[in-house]
């Protein structure tokens, strides 16, 4: 709401920094200093006027309301987001997250992507925000480097995808889904792998616009894996 988003650690804050995001402050202890003095020297440029706020560990635990484990916060201003149309722009796989509330599951999704390779992420209107410090920290901050945009309305995003030539194939548990290895073995050129909420799955309208239903084959009566864990099956499959 006030165009801000925290970045815990020295190693989330140096990958803000070489993302191109402006920092605003920076609260860290005693412990930290030193290091908050090296990643800032990396960057003299939007750190020469920065405020930098000292502070004992338990006066830290006061003010953040939780043990500020990784010793620094930073307060960082967010970027701009492309449109979706720039983003699928050169883009040949992408990652859709249709209602993903949980902020550990969207940052290990976005370190999958990141270590297994996707192109750049789209999340829905009511997906949780990548940028929440809980994301930002699970996905060890891959959220700075990974295209990211929020899309409008699901009519608007499947014309965005067919226009730039993508085939949507959704992740799914459905009798007609073909499994996850036959399909990888010819995959669409451009690709968008489309995950949905972590109880409901996919919306009906995001499944009836899939061009393709995908699902991993499963054994031990268990019928799926969470969400993270899968996007991270699929985008191996699909790489």
């Amino acid at each position: 709401q006030e165009g801000i988003y925290i970045a815990e650690s020295l190693k989330v804050l140096q990958r803000a920094l070489l993302a191109g995001h402006f920092p605003l402050s920076i609260l860290t202890s005693e412990k930290w200093l030193e290091g908050v003095r090296e990643v800032c020297g990396q960057f003299p440029d939007v750190c020469a006027d920065l405020p930098v706020f000292l502070a004992p560990e338990s006066v830290l635990e006061n003010i953040t309301g939780f043990h500020v484990h990784r010793g620094t916060l930073a307060s960082v201003a967010r970027p701009e987001l492309p449109a979706v149309s720039d983003l699928l722009q050169g883009a040949r796989r992408v990652v859709i997250l249709e209602n993903i509330v949980d902020h550990t599951n969207v940052g290990a999704i976005f370190r999958s992507v990141a270590g297994i390779g996707a192109d750049g992420v789209i999340v829905s209107e009511s997906c949780a925000d990548p940028l929440y410090r809980r994301s930002v920290r699970v996905s060890m901050g891959t959220v700075m480097q990974i295209p990211w945009t929020r899309a409008g309305s699901w009519v608007q995003l499947a014309a965005d995808l067919v226009s730039a030539g993508f085939e949507t194939v959704a992740l799914a548990l459905t009798p007609e889904a073909t499994p996850l290895d036959v399909f990888a073995e010819d995959p669409p050129e451009r690709l968008a792998l489309l995950l949905g909420t972590e109880g409901d799955g996919l919306s009906p309208e995001a499944l009836n616009s899939a061009d393709h239903v995908v699902s991993i084959p499963m054994k031990g009566a268990v019928d799926s894996l969470n969400v993270a864990a899968a996007s991270a099956v699929a985008l191996w499959a699909l790489r």
